[in-house]
């Protein structure tokens, strides 16, 4: 294993380090993890909570059991290419830079009507809108606004607000998995509140990407528009006859 053994205290905190791992691309789709002996010396815990984390982990899709042969990954990074795009944390990992976030703001309010349209609710239906700033190693590279349906809100609302990662939170606590998403990308001039939050002169270009991810189901998690700072981060599109795949493609520290 490549990673350095890290302590845990429940079968939560492995449940997320596994699935980090695995979304990074350390562990491939069609591999075996370690044995549950390994992983319980790994992490320093029982095999008991080895075990419960696997089963989080089978419960998501991302691991199954196959006699013989131990715990067998299933879905990764590679297989999924709208994580390495949705997932801003899981990407940044993958490329060996450190991941940040910070709200500053979070508001109840109702939806407005592109916001009801793309999370198929009733028109003036309860929202919660978080407004985070996005960095690598450190340094502000995107704006995030973000509006959550009412499912999602309270839960959403009790992220801590300088978690790196949402998606990683949904899916070990909230069992919410993105398999999803519709994504727009243009450039806009910068606002007078994204110079603020960005640092940058208003009317400034930036990249922008409008998303809205689904579950499994179908069922809308979030709405929402990214904005990056020019010379960050640029993506790459790959066509074929079987399949189009966007993905965050390179860091330039510019």
């Amino acid at each position: 294993m490549t990673s350095p053994p890290r302590p845990a205290s429940s079968h939560r905190e492995v449940l997320r380090d596994l699935l980090a791992r695995i979304v990074d691309g350390e562990f491939g789709a069609g591999t075996a993890l370690p044995s549950e002996t390994r992983l319980a010396e790994h992490y320093g815990v029982a095999r008991g909570t080895v075990r419960n984390a696997l089963a989080g982990l089978a419960d998501r899709g991302m691991v199954s059991p196959v006699q013989g042969a131990g715990w067998i990954v299933q879905s990764t990074l590679h297989t999924q290419s709208f994580v390495e795009l949705r997932s801003f944390a899981q990407w940044a990992r993958s490329k060996g830079m450190t991941p940040g976030g910070l709200v500053h703001a979070a508001e109840h309010g109702t939806a407005s009507g592109t916001e009801a349209r793309k999370l198929r609710v009733a028109p003036r239906s309860p929202v919660l809108r978080v407004t985070r700033t996005r960095t690598l190693d450190g340094r502000v590279v995107m704006l995030e606004r973000t509006a959550y349906p009412e499912w999602l809100a309270e839960r959403i609302a009790a992220i801590p607000p300088d978690e790196s990662s949402v998606v990683d939170v949904m899916q070990t606590e909230f069992g919410v998995t993105t398999a999803h998403a519709d994504h727009a990308i243009d450039a806009v001039p910068a606002s007078s509140a994204d110079s603020a939050l960005l640092g940058v002169r208003r009317s400034s270009p930036l990249l922008r990407v409008r998303r809205t991810s689904f579950t499994s189901g179908g069922r809308p998690i979030e709405y929402g528009e990214d904005r990056y700072l020019p010379d960050t981060v640029t993506f790459q599109v790959q066509a074929s006859s079987v399949s189009n795949t966007l993905t965050r493609s390179e860091f330039s520290p510019g």
